[in-house]
């Protein structure tokens, strides 16, 4: 690999982590640089995983600290999410890629219209609603994130903060710390499978990681320090552009001019 290339992948995974952990989509960054690498798609995909377990690890620990994750609440969701993950992962190669983008981007500017809104569900949560026990909507509803989380990764964090937020009630930077937490959990799970499939690249994982651990830890301070409504809005950015990006706007746009 080239030289230049070392301090452009601890950049990138840098941007990745840091979006992961306020909002998610970071491995829209991270993905196509491992594969401009010359990674074939399938080791790009587990050899991305190492950055992200690494990031949630300290994403978690720096959370923990700052005493706003639900650990309890966390463990509980994480278990649906690990099983899917499992599955996704094991059906990845399986799936027309291409067709599900498109689809995940229409389904994220439906995301964003929420948002703009209905600001206040995001900005306050519903404390009243959070209950530290699995009902059958929520087994599925993680499940589901689960698998595609196992699948591709890119865009998981986006879709678990909806889930936390609109579904279990707490706001964005309890929501933030229990995806990350949750993340840390089926990630993990995934790994596995795509090593035991050699699937993996270390060596570029782990410089890759070492930016991610980075932008992890910047992002959990500044969730905590300046708050939901900071958080709502680099959300609403990066729904904003990993929509245009899931879509083919650029694409389309190159065609035109």
């Amino acid at each position: 690999m080239a030289w230049y290339l070392y301090p452009v992948a601890v950049a990138a995974g840098f941007a990745c982590g840091y979006i992961n952990t306020l909002a998610g989509s970071g491995s829209l960054i991270t993905l196509p640089l491992l594969l401009a690498m010359g990674l074939p798609a399938n080791v790009a995909n587990g050899t991305n995983r190492v950055g992200i377990v690494l990031q949630n690890v300290v994403g978690a620990s720096s959370f923990r600290q700052q005493k706003v994750l639900d650990w309890r609440g966390g463990l509980l969701l994480a278990i649906p999410a690990v099983v899917g993950s499992v599955i996704g992962a094991q059906i990845a190669v399986n799936l027309d890629e291409q067709m599900m983008r498109r689809a995940i981007g229409a389904l994220m500017i439906v995301m964003l219209v929420v948002i703009l809104v209905r600001p206040n569900r995001w900005l306050e949560g519903r404390p009243g609603a959070v209950r530290h026990r699995l009902d059958w909507k929520q087994t599925l509803i993680f499940f589901a994130i689960g698998v595609y989380g196992g699948f591709i990764q890119a865009g998981v964090g986006i879709f678990l903060l909806a889930a936390l937020v609109l579904g279990a009630g707490y706001d964005l930077v309890w929501a933030n710390a229990i995806k990350v937490f949750i993340v840390l959990c089926f990630t993990a799970s995934a790994l596995l499978v795509f090593l035991v499939n050699g699937q993996v690249q270390w060596g570029i994982g782990l410089l890759v990681g070492v930016g991610n651990m980075l932008g992890a830890w910047t992002g959990a301070r500044m969730a905590v320090e300046r708050g939901t409504s900071f958080v709502r809005w680099v959300l609403v950015a990066v729904v904003v552009v990993s929509a245009a990006d899931l879509l083919g706007v650029a694409e389309f746009a190159g065609r035109l001019f």
